[in-house]
């Protein structure tokens, strides 16, 4: 976070001082964070004061949750799960949330929670291999799904919800931002809603820290 922090708030105030009207898209880790990083750096002037005459908050994107939800369905392929209502949302490590069918009554927990580890584990098999995994997550997270929110398709990002980046799917429409909405089991609820929670316990920590 620190070393690419300083990456992003280069970008950030370049974006300020020239009145960037397109998107900012985020693709270093962890792009929750930076995400909210390249908000407020945008919006401080030189004194450090919040000015509000930066990005705004929908203009702002990170992508890393494109290549977990691609994994999460690789796995729920090799289980044999029916994928199609399935789900990712939040951060793409730690805190990640993989539903195995985002629609009421069809939600399994134990299924979900199963899913979720193996997402998350799955750079750890690779890294067993000797490789580092950075081409699925340029093409799936980077190129695939910058294309998709510039054409206003479904994808996968983080947006500002309330204030915290948080990842899930969404598109740009002539409207604004729409992110989807659907009725969902109450466990699964709580368990986005964590995930959220941590999301800004996060952001709070290094404030306090002083490290934002």
């Amino acid at each position: 976070y620190e070393g690419n922090s300083r990456i992003v708030d280069e970008y950030a105030r370049m974006a300020r001082d020239q009145s960037f009207k397109g998107l900012f898209a985020v693709v270093s880790d962890p792009v929750d964070l930076l995400s909210r990083r390249a908000f407020d750096t945008s919006n401080r002037s030189e004194n450090g004061a919040f000015d509000n005459k930066g990005l705004m908050p929908e203009q702002i994107m990170g992508f890393g949750l494109g290549v977990m939800y691609g994994r999460a369905r690789h796995f729920a392929r090799e289980l044999g799960v029916d994928f199609e209502h399935g789900r990712a949302y939040g951060p793409h490590g730690k805190g990640l949330v993989i539903a195995n069918d985002a629609l009421r009554g069809q939600y399994d927990p134990k299924l979900s929670e199963k899913l979720t580890k193996m997402t998350v584990e799955a750079n750890l098999k690779i890294r067993e291999l000797g490789y580092k995994p950075y081409i699925a997550p340029a093409l799936a997270s980077g190129a695939l799904s910058i294309l998709d929110a510039l054409e206003g398709h479904w994808h996968y990002s983080c947006v500002s919800i309330g204030g915290v980046y948080f990842g899930c799917r969404n598109r740009l429409t002539p409207y604004g931002l729409e992110v989807e909405r659907k009725m969902m089991d109450p466990k699964l609820v709580r368990r986005i809603t964590t995930a959220y929670e941590e999301l800004e316990n996060q952001w709070r920590f290094l404030q306090s820290s002083a490290l934002v």
